[in-house]
């Protein structure tokens, strides 16, 4: 009997083994499989913010860009009015272009609102307000009622700076979205 009880103990652990192992190994493969989940899951997590980075900086870059544009035409036009005005030759069409190149600022400056960063929103502000005041003095002096400081040298000499403005704000753009820096170094994007 003694050797009977001592196979039947040796079967017992034998298939208790076999039984434990094979839940230790189900248990051991669920452990890796969700390890394994996880890191596919941070994976994804990190590509799709990656993804989220790039579709922002295109928006901001397409923005920028529809903004250049804009303030560059709408700059053309104001000073070819401001001559228009000077040789006393207004007429409806040549208001009419200036007022579409101002709308079409107004509208590109509105959805950049939107997009740009707060460092290019605060130079896109004082741009807007700047190119508005040029615009303001250029009306009067074509209305007959200028500024004290309101003749038409005073106005080009706006232009000057405006231009200088545009030169920083176009800076400020750059950097934001990590071309480089004026020396021609590029810049770390999200500096």
């Amino acid at each position: 009997m003694g050797s009977a009880l001592i196979g039947l103990a040796a079967a017992v652990v034998g298939v208790t083994g076999t039984l434990i192992a094979s839940v230790l190994s189900q248990r051991l493969l669920g452990r890796v499989q969700s390890e394994q989940f996880e890191r596919q899951q941070q994976v994804a997590a990190a590509q799709w913010r990656r993804e989220q980075q790039v579709a922002e900086l295109n928006r901001r870059r397409e923005s920028y860009m529809q903004v250049n544009a804009s303030f560059r035409r709408y700059r053309t036009h104001l000073m070819n009015f401001l001559w228009t005005v000077h040789k006393g030759a207004v007429t409806p069409e040549a208001r009419e272009v200036l007022e579409e190149a101002r709308r079409d600022h107004h509208s590109v400056f509105a959805e950049a609102q939107l997009i740009a960063s707060a460092a290019v929103l605060a130079e896109l502000d004082e741009m807007t307000t700047a190119l508005s005041e040029v615009y303001r003095r250029t009306m009067c002096l074509e209305e007959g009622n200028p500024d004290p400081d309101g003749s038409f040298d005073d106005i080009r000499t706006d232009f000057v700076r405006l231009w200088e403005q545009w030169e920083s704000m176009r800076g400020v753009m750059r950097a934001d979205l990590g071309v480089g820096d004026s020396a021609g170094e590029p810049l770390a994007v999200g500096t």
